[in-house]
């Protein structure tokens, strides 16, 4: 059933409102817990309060096409991305309504699949720079090495500069901005709006880093006025053909390249981490993986050409996506009533659809939480509900980074591993931080064994 269908009535299932502050706190504590707990209490719909607030979990496919596709006008970002706004401004990510259409039209050519491919040489060259710093039998936090090298890459794809000398200025920074939106602040996300003070002062420093940096690039580029090939140029020199014909202002550039430039990063290096760490887990894939690098590559370093021929490389990565998705949960306010399941759900409340919950459901996926790289065979793939598995969203609100993205982590993950092996540490602790993304709480300690000598 659709929006646009209202004769059901019935409320959906739930617990009672009576205990909806410590299920706020129990939430908290454990975000993906309870949302698996939620869903298997009381199936595909699933109705509670968090202290005021009324939410809706949805877990079928159909119902999620519903309010990402078929009737997305009838809902808006939640409570977190409104907050996110302080620091990403009226980004495609936090931005609604008609300006957001203008947006994404103004930025949709910077993404065009010819303009990235361009960027496939950039990838691959810095994650050999990156990797040539290592050496047998070293340990490295995984999550850090690669959280640097995607930000290396976003910044010389984006913005056209070698970044790397101030990543960890950036880097900094950027876990700051996160560290607010996230953890012990989930609570402070669902309440209110409103954040203490301090945290308002920490929020407005870091901000101040980042545009200093930012703002320092718009006009570099603005003051040459060349197109340097890169996502930055694209923007400044992007024009509305279907409205005034005018262009971004310095403040919107800032807020849509922040916004490249935090998802760009973060998600991508979470994806990465969490690939190595399942490939240290399943020697059997991982010898598969290499048997593919070995018969495509050979001795060379991969090239926007071998994507095609990388197939066991891509479905590596998509595997990857389903058991540890980068986005684990989406989150909308409903705007009118609509209906899903046969349930009536009132304006005003927030809808949650989780990536982590559906893509573990073993009506989709059997053998959850098996790591099966053969499952996006595309006789596989053709199977299955295409909103079983969204990792980049849908709809019109889509990810407009996910070529990008996708191309980046094959090339990069082809790169590493046709020369690295990588070994989880014994007794490192692998736990779960799911804030706005899906971090390693501790980091991902792994041992480096050199697989080929060749350059």
């Amino acid at each position: 059933m659709t929006t646009a269908t209202l004769a059901a009535t019935a409320t959906p299932p739930g617990p009672s409102p009576r205990l909806a502050w410590p299920r706020l706190f129990a939430f908290n504590r454990d975000p993906i817990g309870f949302t698996m707990a939620m869903a298997r209490t009381y199936g595909d719909v699933a109705a509670y309060q968090l202290g005021p607030q009324p939410f809706a979990l949805l877990s079928n496919p159909e119902d999620i096409r519903d309010v990402l596709v078929t009737n997305n006008r009838n809902f808006v970002k939640g409570v977190g991305l409104a907050r996110a706004k302080r620091l990403l401004g009226e980004g495609l990510l936090t931005s609604e309504g008609d300006f957001w259409r203008r947006q994404r039209r103004l930025a949709q050519p910077a993404f065009h699949r010819q303009r990235i491919a361009g960027y496939a040489n950039t990838m691959v060259a810095y994650a050999e720079r990156h990797a040539s710093r290592w050496q047998p039998g070293d340990t490295r936090d995984i999550a850090e090495e690669m959280m640097a090298l995607t930000l290396a890459i976003v910044g010389k794809t984006l913005f056209d500069s070698d970044v790397e000398g101030e990543a960890s200025e950036v880097g900094a920074a950027l876990n700051d901005a996160i560290a607010l939106f996230s953890d012990s602040n989930r609570l402070l996300m669902i309440l209110a709006e409103q954040v203490g003070i301090q945290q308002n002062a920490r929020l407005a420093q870091t901000r101040n880093r980042l545009d200093a940096i930012i703002y320092r690039m718009i006009d570099e580029h603005r003051a040459s006025g060349d197109d340097r090939g890169d996502l930055l140029s694209m923007l400044l020199q992007a024009h509305d053909a279907e409205g005034d014909g005018s262009g971004m202002t310095d403040q919107q550039v800032r807020d849509e390249a922040l916004t490249i430039f935090l998802a760009g990063h973060e998600t991508t290096a979470n994806a990465l981490t969490w690939t190595f760490y399942l490939l240290s887990q399943n020697p059997t894939v991982a010898q598969q993986l290499y048997a593919e690098l070995d018969a495509v590559l050979g001795k060379r370093l991969p090239t926007m050409d071998d994507l095609p021929q990388l197939h066991y490389t891509d479905m590596v990565i998509h595997e990857s996506m389903r058991l540890y998705p980068p986005a684990w949960i989406i989150g909308r306010r409903a705007l009118n009533d609509f209906t899903a399941g046969g349930y009536r759900i009132p304006a005003n409340t927030t809808v949650l659809m989780s990536q982590w919950q559906v893509q573990h459901d073993p009506r989709f996926f059997p053998d959850p939480y098996r790591f099966d790289p053969l499952r996006w065979l595309p006789e596989a793939r053709s199977r299955r509900h295409k909103y079983s598995y969204f990792p980049f969203g849908g709809g019109p609100r889509q990810c407009i980074g996910e070529q990008f993205a996708l191309m980046e982590m094959v090339l990069v993950l082809a790169t590493l591993a046709r020369r690295w092996r990588l070994h989880l540490v014994p007794g490192h602790p692998v736990t779960l931080q799911p804030s706005i993304t899906l971090r390693p709480k501790h980091g991902m300690r792994m041992r480096l064994e050199r697989r080929h000598s060749h350059g």
